[in-house]
């Protein structure tokens, strides 16, 4: 039995401040046949509104998965899209709900995919989009862009129904010999490449966060394999070692005013 693409996608929402949001997106999402429902620090949940509001998707509710932060809710993940109607100052690709979905269904055959949703007042911060491997925007009108949360959960879930009914056939993923990182396992490798690069005094005293939104950009687009990212952790890690060695680390810690941290 062929398995069902649409039981690896995650709907994300974070920090959703009403209830009934919930409900709605639950009932969007049954009726399209996603299942797999993360709520990050929601306001109110659980909460008589979101059962109300979920219409008989009383399952998706009860089975939503709570957590804290963006970090638990990709965790396992090798696909993330965020949807966001914002331009970003770094670029990154920027695809329809049409052109995403048949993407997102076949990156699920490696893994499970996330399509995340930000708050209702101002969507998804530019720190959470950047978590991301892509943005997805909703062409809505120019003149009148104001779409209800869950009318836009419906929108992507209708669109990966569509793709899963087609067999997600537009777009085929490149063959790969190995597993693609996980989001905890590519953070692990920007959070490492970001301390490596102040120990060795790459930085030269300034700023790394631009510097890392772009290394960001580079490696989600090169979507890395589990052990590439070993590879390049090791290949950091070994730059550590020759900075401590050589007092470039200590030099710049001293100058930072904190001890240098181990790998």
């Amino acid at each position: 039995m062929t398995p069902d693409p649409l039981a690896q996608v995650r709907i994300v929402l974070v920090a959703t401040t009403h209830p009934g949001n919930i409900g709605s997106t639950a009932r969007a999402m049954k009726t399209m046949g996603l299942s797999r429902l993360v709520l990050v620090a929601p306001r109110h949940f659980p909460h008589p509104e979101a059962t109300a509001l979920a219409a008989g998707a009383d399952d998706v509710l009860d089975a939503a998965q709570v957590v804290e932060d963006l970090d638990a809710a990709l965790a396992g993940c090798v696909l993330a899209l965020g949807c966001t109607p914002r331009p970003r100052t770094v670029p990154m690709p920027e695809w329809t709900p049409r052109e995403a979905a048949p993407r997102a269904l076949a990156e699920a055959a490696a893994g499970d995919v996330a399509i995340v949703f930000g708050t209702e007042s101002s969507g998804l911060s530019n720190a959470q989009v950047q978590r991301c491997h892509a943005a997805v925007n909703i062409p809505a009108n120019p003149a009148y862009d104001s779409l209800n949360l869950a009318q836009a959960v419906q929108l992507l879930c209708y669109e990966l129904r569509c793709a899963a009914l087609a067999g997600a056939a537009a777009v085929v993923p490149e063959p790969r010999p190995e597993p693609p990182a996980t989001a905890e396992e590519l953070e692990g490798l920007f959070e490492h490449l970001d301390r490596a690069l102040f120990e060795i005094d790459f930085l030269k005293g300034r700023g790394s966060a631009n510097l890392m939104r772009r290394l960001r950009r580079l490696f989600l687009r090169a979507r890395p394999s589990r052990r590439e990212v070993l590879i390049l952790r090791g290949i950091l890690a070994d730059a550590q070692r020759c900075a401590r060695l050589s007092g470039v680390a200590a030099a710049v810690a001293a100058r930072a005013g904190a001890p240098p941290d181990g790998v």
